[in-house]
């Protein structure tokens, strides 16, 4: 376990995985790379599979074979039953956990669409509420999970606050539709946030990143607002002070999306047919900022995990 450019290797002449009952053999199209694959690269996801494994966690594929339900040839996306993961050739899926994909997206948008458009719908929608007319203040929103948020923050009628860290992710932000992107790095999004709202603040507050993301949104949070803590990229857990969410008068809401699909898999369902949509409207799309060889996985993982990258890095194998 370590670093993922250090740890992750290409390896040759791995048998294909055999599907056992339930499960679909697909035909990796396009990979998308996620934080979680750099968290199971160094140890420190709640997913530990034995080693070796293949990492990654989010695919688009075709089915081969066929289980009643699918077809050879289906397109679907899912997430892959470690530890046979995406980074491969082949993979395998849970039949009852694929989702036909958008034939709005092409391969490696429909791969990328699953669990950062999925974690921004239900933060939104789901946990959060949001409301036509509402401020949305999206931390990270260059990045796949935080670009995903904007979009969709856009589509349900909100006013979208979107920081980033540096001039380039601000134009990243911007394509995606923010209404006010805050790049942290020059300014304080506190002071950015309070001053665009007249002094209310942010009714949500999406944040994947934690540590002074949280703490600062704090300070910005409207009177009934709603702060969902989506992660912690920033490698800081925060420990709020629950005083501080009495006083101020707001709700602190977290968000496991990998639970839905075992507690509530219909909604997940739900979810992906409101998305499709929207992909096939326009109004949704992820941003796929490169298409990266099978050989340039390592790396691509690595600078996820620096967090140096806009939009979704996708692997075609």
């Amino acid at each position: 376990m370590g670093e993922p450019r250090e740890v992750l290797r290409l390896a040759g002449g791995v048998p294909r995985p055999v599907p056992g009952p339930g499960q679909l053999l697909v035909r990796v199209r396009a990979a998308a790379v996620n934080f979680p694959d750099a968290l199971m690269a160094r140890g420190q996801y709640q997913v530990r599979p034995p080693l070796p494994f293949t990492p990654g966690v989010e695919l688009c594929g075709e089915v081969v074979g066929a289980d009643g339900t699918w077809r050879p040839g289906d397109r679907v996306i899912g997430t892959p039953l470690l530890p046979h993961g995406a980074f491969a050739e082949y993979a395998l899926l849970d039949a009852t956990a694929a989702f036909p994909a958008p034939a709005a997206l092409d391969d490696a948008e429909a791969a990328a669409l699953h669990i950062g458009h999925q974690t921004a719908w239900f933060a939104l929608h789901r946990r959060a509420a949001l409301r036509p007319g509402e401020t949305l203040l999206v931390h990270a929103a260059a990045g796949g999970v935080g670009s995903a948020a904007v979009q969709l923050g856009r589509a349900a009628g909100a006013r979208v606050i979107a920081v980033v860290g540096g001039p380039g992710k601000a134009a990243a932000a911007r394509e995606s539709g923010a209404d006010l992107v805050v790049d942290r790095t020059a300014t304080d999004f506190v002071a950015a946030v309070r001053e665009a709202t007249d002094g209310r603040g942010a009714d949500v507050v999406f944040d994947p990143v934690g540590g002074e993301a949280y703490t600062g949104s704090t300070r910005c949070v409207a009177f009934e607002g709603r702060i969902v803590v989506v992660g912690f990229a920033s490698g800081r857990i925060p420990e709020p002070p629950l005083s501080h969410v009495l006083v101020k008068n707001y709700t602190v809401l977290g968000l496991h999306w990998g639970l839905y699909a075992t507690r509530d898999p219909q909604a997940v369902r739900t979810a992906h047919e409101e998305l499709t949509a929207l992909a096939a409207g326009g109004v949704v799309r992820p941003v796929v900022t490169a298409r990266l060889p099978l050989t340039e996985a390592a790396d691509a993982v690595q600078r996820v995990a620096d967090g140096t990258t806009t939009g979704r890095l996708v692997v075609l194998p």
